[in-house]
Parts: structure tokens; sequence; C-alpha cells
């Protein structure tokens, strides 16, 4: 996918904050490749993206209030959309669509991935949850995220 038509041309919002130059969507290995005009390239797996999405239903509303992501292994995204001239909005496969990832965002993600993705295995390891999708011991957190039993 190009969207170089889309990239911010002009620094005046953020006159030291590394632009993309190229994204692109690669299916076959799950990952979004992005290059930054600072020279940076990252290639951020799809689930690494869904885990961190920077909307509410995964951040909360402030500190402590993170909704920790289980059984999302094989997430794709299904389409992604520019928004204005600073952002992307991925929808996925489990149709999550809310998140906005920012320029900054996208580079703080590939600057921090390893980091990040340690940090996610620890917390589904002391949470008891699983990156696969559908495993039983996924249900009680699943049930946790969506506020209990459901009314079926």
């Amino acid at each position: 996918m190009d969207l170089s038509a889309v990239f911010r041309t002009d620094r005046t919002m953020s006159p030291n904050q590394p632009i993309p130059t190229r994204i692109v969507v690669h299916q076959g290995s799950r990952k979004l490749e992005v290059e930054f005009d600072d020279g940076n390239c990252f290639e951020l797996p799809f689930e690494l993206m869904r885990v961190y999405s920077p909307s509410a239903e995964v951040r909360g509303h402030g500190p402590g209030q993170e909704t920790l992501q289980v059984g999302k292994k094989q997430v794709n995204v299904v389409s992604l959309e520019p928004v204005g001239m600073y952002a992307v909005k991925p929808t996925f496969s489990d149709g999550h669509d809310s998140g906005l990832f920012t320029w900054e965002y996208l580079h703080w993600l590939g600057s921090n991935h390893e980091g990040l993705w340690q940090d996610y295995l620890a917390r589904l390891k002391t949470a008891g949850g699983s990156r696969e999708p559908g495993a039983p011991e996924n249900i009680s957190l699943e049930k946790v995220k969506t506020g209990g039993c459901s009314s079926h």
C-alpha cells in the first residue's frame, strides 16, 4: 500500500518528529513495514500493533486501566486508512478499528519493539493468558474484559 501522497511534507507542526517515507502492509508475514525520513525502518508485527493499540479500548482512560489483549497471535490488518497527514487507522481482523497510529507512535513502537514485546509476554504469563485465539485459558480473562457473563 503506497501512502506517500498523505505524508506530511512541511514540518511546521513537529519539526523534529520523523515522518514515514513509505508504509507497506505485508499480509504474508503479518507485518507493517514503515520507513522514516530519519533513516529508520521498522517491521511491526500486526500482533504487537494490536496489543499496543493506542485506543481507549486497550489503553483505558488512565494509568492502571489498560486491558490485556489475549488471543491475538493470528490477527491481520484488513485495511489501513490514512488519517489526515499525521496517522493511519488500521482495521484488524478481530474487528478492532479505533486506534489511530500517529507517525510519532509508529516510530515509538518500532524503536521499543523488543522491550514492549517482552513486557507483553511477561504480562500475559502473569495473567495466565495465551496468544492463541480461542485458547481456553483466555475465557476468564475475556470475561473480565467484557464485564462478566454474557446475557446468552
